[in-house]
């Protein structure tokens, strides 16, 4: 009983093993090195950086700059050339290839797309570009928000209350320090007996810059 066992075992071990091994021939039978060219179909020149894809497999590769490739595929397998400008194409591997090498000459037709055109055309002269710009018309609100933002007193405001930009920012920076670096080892001058300097505090006052703004 123990014999018949073993024996049994040993069978199904050399048929399990005889299949693998038959399964491993035909796998590295199926594999085919795919090589070719992808050209323009009205030129005849090549793409590069065509896409190469096995469709389902996620690998692939790219055209070289006379669009040459390589790559290795199954027998089956479907493969997609794609490029920026051309219209798709696929080709299948035949399954009864007899060799382990196909060879392509892949023709891609140009897709056109076409868009609205577009007529730019100059101003004739600086009088009609003048009248134009005249008689163009502005939405109200843009007109109010003109005329308050131009007003004087707004614009006082703005300058109270806006932040100072980059620019300015940088400026009064430097003029700080130079006029440290000015007066280093004295005593900086006082404004307060500065005729200029009353003159511009008296101008201020006049012009309100010293009222609340509430």
């Amino acid at each position: 009983m123990k014999k018949l066992l073993r024996y049994t075992l040993l069978t199904i071990s050399l048929f399990s093993l005889q299949k693998s091994w038959s399964q491993s021939i035909v796998s590295r039978d199926s594999v085919v090195q795919l090589f070719g060219v992808v050209m323009t179909a009205d030129s005849l020149q090549g793409i590069p950086s065509c896409s190469v894809i096995v469709e389902g497999k996620g690998r692939g590769t790219i055209t070289s700059y006379d669009g040459v490739f390589s790559i290795v595929v199954l027998k089956g397998d479907r493969i997609t050339f794609s490029s920026v400008g051309y219209k798709d194409r696929s080709i299948q591997i035949p399954r009864d290839l007899t060799e382990n090498q196909y060879s392509v000459i892949q023709l891609l037709i140009s897709d056109t797309a076409y868009l609205p055109a577009t007529i730019l055309k100059p101003r004739p002269s600086r009088e009609q570009f003048e009248r134009d710009f005249l008689n163009n018309t502005a939405p109200d609100d843009l007109y109010e928000t003109a005329r308050k933002n131009t007003d004087e007193a707004q614009r006082r405001i703005l300058l109270a209350n806006l932040p100072a930009d980059g620019r300015e920012a940088v400026n009064y920076q430097l003029r700080q320090q130079a006029n440290k670096a000015y007066y280093a080892g004295q005593l900086a001058p006082v404004n307060i007996l500065n005729p200029a300097a009353w003159a511009d505090f008296i101008q201020a006052w006049k012009r309100g810059d010293f009222k609340r703004k509430d």
